[in-house]
């Protein structure tokens, strides 16, 4: 197995677009995009002495990426849903993504490793939405995956507006354990 070298001089210009193209992917804007990327540079600096040369630069930085990015999911969902996170699922269906808040990405300029990583994406979260409670799973799916409105959910559910927040507070640190158990291995 070779053992890689880190040269922080050239990241900007070997990987910057490709870690943006990345993010961009799964974040909701260019600006928090650029900022995840500007922040995983910067972890990337401050623990150059981690990296053991086992795994390429790219790889290295992209899995400091995939950490910042469920860091940010986690911030943002601790706002008791102010801000609601939307999931894409890349099946190759022309609709994908419609359910989206705003498309983002075009898909069709994504490569093959990026919707690779996508699809990959989209398998482990229906993996850890499956070993949810049936409750929480539904609640989850109707509120952040289909976009239904908290009344509708409660008064088809029949619960209250809080009890909602709670399920899906739960349902949200639940999924966040299991991917960062099982995608970020």
């Amino acid at each position: 197995m070779a053992n890689h070298k880190i040269e922080p001089n050239n990241w900007i210009k070997l990987y910057s677009d490709y870690l943006f193209n990345y993010t961009i992917t799964r974040v909701s804007s260019r600006e928090i995009a650029q900022d995840l990327v500007s922040e995983t540079f910067l972890a990337g600096l401050k623990s150059m002495s981690n990296f053991k040369g086992k795994a390429s630069e790219r790889t290295w930085l992209v899995s400091i990426l995939k950490r910042k990015i469920i860091d940010h999911y986690r911030k943002i969902n601790s706002k008791k849903g102010k801000a609601e996170v939307r999931m894409s699922y890349n099946s190759g269906d022309e609709n994908d993504g419609d359910w989206l808040e705003e498309q983002i990405a075009d898909s069709s300029d994504m490569t093959a490793q990026d919707s690779m990583e996508n699809t990959e994406l989209g398998n482990q979260i229906y993996e850890c939405l499956s070993k949810l409670p049936n409750k929480q799973a539904q609640v989850f799916k109707m509120k952040t995956i289909l976009g239904y409105e908290t009344k509708a959910i409660c008064n088809e559910l029949n619960i209250t507006a809080s009890n909602l927040w709670v399920i899906i507070h739960r349902a949200r640190t639940t999924l966040a354990e299991c991917m960062e158990k099982n995608w970020l291995k």
